[in-house]
């Protein structure tokens, strides 16, 4: 997936979401500030990721998650909510990180 572009609304979203990086950082990878997004985001922060990605985005956030930022609730609805997993049916567990 490509850096998203550092339009003033996803640079804001990007400050206020992933705090400890800087926005052009966190908007090159964005996977990462998806994950956040979903996790962490607000209606008004979703509104804004709108015109940028669609879908599609989320989708493949979540089948190649970052470990360690969603947590379960968030985890299950963006399961639900974008369709990977039907109603009433299980979602995958959370992704783990690994100490190799």
């Amino acid at each position: 997936m490509n850096s998203l572009p550092a339009t003033p609304s996803l640079l804001a979203v990007a400050r206020r979401v992933v705090w400890f990086k800087q926005p052009e950082e966190t908007l090159a990878d964005p996977v990462h500030f998806l994950a956040h997004v979903m996790t962490y985001g607000t209606a008004e922060d979703l509104q804004a990721l709108n015109d940028s990605v669609g879908a599609d985005a989320l989708r493949e956030v979540l089948r190649h998650p970052p470990p360690g930022v969603f947590d379960g609730r968030s985890w299950a609805y963006w399961h639900y909510r974008l369709g990977l997993t039907p109603p009433g049916q299980p979602v995958p567990p959370l992704p783990q990180r690994r100490f190799d």
